[in-house]
């Protein structure tokens, strides 16, 4: 099967499982996968698509509905899954992070990240989205929604300034972006987490509340819960993706590198994608069931959000003439939140039940369905806003 006929069953099957477009003028359908693979063709677009990728929705869904199953049936794996934390990091979620994010860092090639990093316009337009238009977005949402409810709003400011670290590196790749660009952003992000985190939370919580007349919140981040989970959510497997490339291609060479050892890697991005939603979503089943007018509260904001920060991504990478790859590495990295950090922050600031917690736990619930449509969204409109003048990689 050719490069477009991979394609084309990678977006029909897509198609078929979401049951919409089945009667759809099937020449349109091809002028749109002409476009695709002629303009934003990548070998991973073309020929990698396994069962896993294929069936994307179904699985992370059915994942979703297993974890809410068994947090249900087992009310007691939150405690459990409790026990094993180290400085405030699950474990069994920690790994299965480590392991989604191998994969994708494997595959980078670090010898072309130098030329990312003199791409001006990228790094401005990143910076500025993740660190300026983000937060102030959360901030207003938050404060729009939950006026009434400071412990509630306090939670999605917070989980506004966590900016993502890790799945995004799945769904830029699932999204065919730029993966060198994508693992800049992401490292680039990781240094701000570092440096601002704690700075953003005085102004958005304390100096900005207090500009427009509104209720103050007096909080202490912990710079030692911030700087863990960037190592161990970044660090681990970055080193270990690093470390593969090197040694693989010292020892087998690029192209046994490439051709045999990444394909047999790629499945674990996903199988620890889908071991890492189940965890989430069986440790808030009784949250969900218990509390469903709050959860539908921190719902929508937390929506509008994710949905708001890719579109206005998207827009301003078409305005700034990014190409394809890299308008999807920049809007993924900008709408995806580093969920772990905001949880960790939340316990740690202001204690495990608070609502504040509750906030940051709800969080990857909305935004991994959210963001599975988006990277559909990605495939779909990508092509018909980045024309033929702004392709290439």
């Amino acid at each position: 099967m050719d490069g477009r006929g991979h394609v084309r069953h990678y977006i029909l099957t897509y198609i078929d499982i979401e049951g919409i477009f089945i009667s759809t003028n099937i020449n349109m359908i091809e002028s749109w996968l002409m476009t695709l693979t002629k303009e934003h063709s990548t070998p991973r677009a073309a020929g990698s698509m396994s069962f896993l990728d294929r069936w994307l929705a179904a699985w992370i869904f059915l994942a979703m509905a297993a974890g809410l199953l068994i947090g249900k049936v087992f009310p007691g794996i939150g405690a459990l899954l409790s026990a094993v934390e180290i400085g405030g990091i699950s474990i069994p979620i920690a790994i299965g992070l480590i392991v989604m994010m191998y994969p994708t860092l494997a595959k980078v090639r670090y010898d072309k990240t130098k030329e990312i990093t003199t791409d001006r316009t990228l790094m401005v337009v990143s910076i500025m989205l993740n660190w300026i238009v983000g937060p102030a977005l959360m901030f207003s949402l938050a404060w729009l929604f939950l006026p009434d409810q400071p412990e509630l709003r306090t939670g999605l400011i917070i989980v506004g300034l966590a900016r993502c670290i890790a799945m995004v590196l799945v769904w830029s790749d699932l999204a065919c972006g730029d993966r060198e660009a994508t693992a800049v952003l992401v490292a680039i992000n990781s240094v701000f987490q570092i440096l601002m985190f704690g700075v953003l939370g005085w102004f958005y919580l304390q100096i900005l509340p207090s500009w427009l007349g509104l209720d103050t919140t007096s909080v202490t981040f912990s710079v030692v819960s911030i700087v863990t989970s960037v190592l161990v959510f970044l660090g681990m497997p970055l080193v270990a993706g690093v470390l593969s490339r090197v040694i693989g291609e010292k020892i087998k060479g690029r192209r046994w590198y490439e051709d045999t050892f990444l394909p047999k890697i790629s499945p674990l991005a996903l199988i620890g994608l889908l071991y890492t939603i189940v965890l989430l979503f069986s440790l808030q089943g009784d949250e969900i069931t218990a509390q469903p007018w709050t959860v539908a509260r921190l719902a929508l904001p937390l929506l509008m959000y994710f949905a708001g920060m890719f579109f206005i991504s998207l827009v301003v990478s078409k305005l700034s003439g990014l190409t394809y790859e890299r308008a999807a590495s920049v809007s993924f990295t900008a709408a995806g939140n580093n969920f772990d950090l905001a949880i960790a922050v939340s316990i740690g600031t202001f204690g495990a039940t608070s609502p504040q917690a509750l906030a940051g736990t709800i969080g990857p619930l909305i935004e991994v369905p959210v963001l599975v449509g988006l990277v559909y969204a990605m495939l779909w409109l990508g092509p018909k806003i980045f024309k033929k003048e702004n392709a290439g990689s």
